[in-house]
């Protein structure tokens, strides 16, 4: 039997039909909150391997926070000789791990325990973590853990008043045969320059103070109020200049020569990471820039 109704008059309610049920369903999707995105958590520390030393040993860069301004702090630079340099950088990471939310909302913290590892592995015998049970109190071995593979004093092989020999407790050190030659060097040096750094600190042992960096430019202002912050915090004085002898080619001073803040802060002994002072001082920096 044939419809009544003409051909395009059925089609024409078949997708009237389909546009009201899309609206429907629209409308429906409208009327209901969206569900909230997933926001995934990032994992802490985050590693980044900036470079290896002279026996191919990584140098490890390890990540906190999420801030725009960026505060670095680096341990062995002087390798087995100022283990407790070393530890110290492990037992700030531990903290950190423990206590995120310690880190300004507005600072990223990133810590190189050790810039100088063939000269740990040197004097400890193994890659990574070690105690302080497993440390020889082997005097020579340790001084001679102070340089890199290549026997060089690696916080003599940058870029302020350099010289291819050098002195440390008045004994002649070698520099390398140019500022960078080193490939620890080097790679810190390519760090810093990817990086916006706001300011570096070195740990060092076992002198005593908070040390402002300059080069030919002086004391920058920046490195003149971490100094004293840190200093007031922790107890260690707070010194202009090392003055017991001469020292050339030093890290945080050719920082300074590029307009970043950086100090050296020496531990009083060679057996301690001196925890609370330095957590104190450490604790300072972070009101300093977080109120900045």
């Amino acid at each position: 039997m044939r419809s009544n109704f003409p051909r395009w008059a059925i089609i024409g309610s078949v997708i009237l039909m389909l546009i009201f049920a899309g609206l429907f369903m629209a409308l429906k999707n409208i009327s209901q909150p969206l569900p909230a995105p997933v926001m995934e958590k990032k994992a802490y520390p985050v590693e980044n391997i900036i470079g290896q030393s002279v026996n191919g040993r990584n140098i490890t860069a390890y990540g906190y926070g999420v801030g725009e301004k960026k505060l670095v702090f680096v341990g062995g630079i002087h390798g087995g000789y100022e283990w407790n340099s070393v530890l110290l950088a492990y037992n700030f990471m531990d903290y950190l791990q423990a206590n995120p939310d310690i880190i300004p909302k507005n600072l990223s913290v990133i810590v190189i325990p050790s810039l100088n590892p063939d000269g740990v592995y040197k004097v400890i015998g193994k890659e990574g973590r070690f105690t302080v049970a497993e440390v020889p109190i082997n005097s020579d071995l340790l001084k001679s853990g102070r340089f890199n593979a290549d026997k060089v004093d690696l916080n003599r092989n940058f870029d302020c008043r350099f010289q291819a020999t050098s002195t440390w407790q008045g004994n002649i050190v070698s520099a390398g045969s140019k500022a960078f030659s080193e490939p620890e060097a080097l790679a810190f040096k390519n760090f810093v320059l990817k990086n916006n750094l706001s300011a570096v600190v070195f740990w060092h042992s076992q002198s005593n103070g908070v040390y402002a960096s300059q080069c030919n430019n002086g004391i920058l202002p920046g490195t003149t109020a971490i100094t004293n912050a840190y200093s007031k915090a922790s107890g260690y004085p707070a010194q202009v200049s090392f003055d017991a002898y001469a020292i050339t080619g030093a890290a945080d001073d050719w920082l300074s020569s590029i307009n970043i803040p950086a100090v050296s802060v020496e531990l009083k002994t060679h057996e301690s990471i001196e925890w609370d002072k330095n957590l104190a001082g450490i604790k300072a920096l972070f009101e300093y820039f977080g109120n900045k």
